[in-house]
Order: structure tokens, then C-alpha cells, then sequence
């Protein structure tokens, strides 16, 4: 067990399976207490906590939809009282669309995508900043995606939301530095994931995301710990003077017909 984000406070949106899970891990294991967000997956949850435990670290899973501004408050504010304030915000939960053209996206589709790609991760940036502000310092990682590179279509709503997230990003990190945050983005490529999978059918139309791994880069696909090692990166002390940035984790360029 590394020091490096010792009795730091992590909160990991969906951080309870994919690569919400490798972030969550990968905090604790250097000295992170982690909050472990999650929906409705409680069993993934409960997991990933049993898998902090074992190697000796600290968390706890948090229900909450991050679209519901109630339930969201009230999470940080349990957060708050049970482990101290947010030190480190990963704005991770996601969802993906289903690979309708615009003329044929459900406008509920779009609307439910929004909100979880970028006015959730707005409302959960208001509701840590205060005590970011406090203490005078602190970290905000978004997770976005490479699709906002190509913009495939098919995929509007979720390029809409990532892009969306990326905005808020950078727009947060200009207003917040003054105050000791820092805000950056982590954009993962095709993730070996639950999500990914169905990402991959939707937009390129295979049956299995494993029918593109040797196509990848390094003749692999990317893997959730690709991504939290990016993530621990950007909110380490090694990092401390990097802001306002955009980590492209995909192998240096995916070739993927539908992708970036």
C-alpha cells in the first residue's frame, strides 16, 4: 500500500464496476479513502469495496443517482460527515447512447445522456468546490471519451455530452486555479468494459468488442487500469502543475471505422 494520496478523500462517480472500479481501487491503494458512487449495482459496488479491503484500504459505497440533485447533495453531505471533505472529485459515471442518427435519437435519449455527462458533473463540482476552496487546494478529474476527437456519427448524444464535460473542464480549471485546484481530463479510447462493449456494437456494429482487440494499438484493447493510472497521475503531487489538460489514453490513435 503506497502514501501518495494518504487520508485524501476520493469520490468516484459509478465508481462501483469498469473503469469506475480500477479508479476507485487504484486511489486506495495509495492512501485514498475512497468514495465509492454508484447507482444501482450494488453487488459491483460492494465488490469493489471487498477488493479495497483485502489489500488494506479504506472506502465506502455511496448510493446515488448524480442526475438527482437531492440525492447527490445528500451524498457529499454524508461523505462530509462520515470521512471529512472531498480532497479529489472523479466525475466517471457515464452512460452510452444507443447509435441512432440525429434524426432518429429518442429525445429522452439525449436529454437522460446530458445529464449524466455534463449537468451532473456541473452540480458535482458546485457541491465540492466550497471546501475546495477552503483548503486551497484540490483535484477535479472529468472522464471523457476520444469521441469528441472524430465525432462519429450515429453517436451525437454522447458526443454531445462528452464534449459538453470537456467544456465544463476547462472552463473550471481557469476559474479555480487562483484557488489551488486543479481540473483535468482523462479521455479513454475503447475501454474493455460492460459499457464499452455495448459501445462498440452500437457505433462500429460487431457482436463483441473482443472482435476488434488485435485492430487496437499494441494489439490490445485498453483496460480500465490504463485509465486510472492516468487519473492517479494527473491528481498526485507529480502533477501539481498540470491543469486544464486532456489525457488521451487510446495507444496514440485508433483506427476503428465509426471511431475517432
Amino acid at each position: 500500500m503506497s502514501s501518495s494520496l494518504k487520508d485524501k478523500i476520493a469520490l468516484v462517480t459509478g465508481g462501483g464496476r469498469g473503469i469506475g472500479r480500477s479508479i476507485s481501487e487504484r486511489l486506495a491503494e495509495e492512501g485514498a479513502i475512497v468514495a465509492i458512487n454508484y447507482r444501482n449495482d450494488v453487488e459491483s459496488a460492494n465488490e469493489t469495496l471487498r477488493n479495497i479491503d483485502t489489500k488494506g484500504g479504506v472506502g465506502k459505497i455511496f448510493k446515488a443517482s448524480i442526475d438527482d440533485e437531492n440525492e447527490a447533495k445528500a451524498m457529499v453531505d454524508q461523505i462530509k460527515k462520515e470521512f471529512g471533505v472531498v480532497d479529489i472529485l472523479i466525475n466517471n459515471a457515464g452512460i452510452a447512447s444507443k447509435g441512432q442518427s440525429v434524426e432518429r435519437t429518442d429525445p429522452e435519449e439525449l436529454l437522460q445522456v446530458m445529464r449524466i455527462h455534463a449537468l451532473a458533473p456541473h452540480r458535482m463540482c458546485q457541491l465540492v468546490l466550497p471546501d475546495m476552496k477552503k483548503k486551497k487546494k484540490g483535484n477535479i478529474v472529468m472522464i471523457s471519451s476520444v469521441a469528441t476527437l472524430g465525432q462519429a456519427a450515429g453517436g451525437a448524444p454522447y458526443n454531445m455530452g462528452k464534449s459538453a464535460m470537456e467544456s465544463l473542464a476547462l472552463t473550471l480549471a481557469k476559474e479555480v486555479r487562483k484557488h489551488g485546484i486543479r481540473v483535468n481530463i482523462v479521455a479513454p479510447g475503447i475501454v474493455e468494459t460492460e459499457m464499452g462493449d455495448r459501445l462498440i456494437q452500437a457505433v462500429v456494429g460487431v457482436e463483441s468488442i473482443q472482435e476488434i482487440a488485435l485492430k487496437m494499438p499494441f494489439e490490445r484493447l485498453c483496460q480500465p487500469q490504463d485509465v486510472a493510472n492516468a487519473v492517479h497521475f494527473l491528481v498526485s503531487e507529480e502533477a501539481s502543475y498540470i491543469t486544464g489538460e486532456k489525457i488521451n489514453v487510446w495507444g496514440g490513435g485508433e483506427t476503428i471505422s465509426g471511431m475517432a
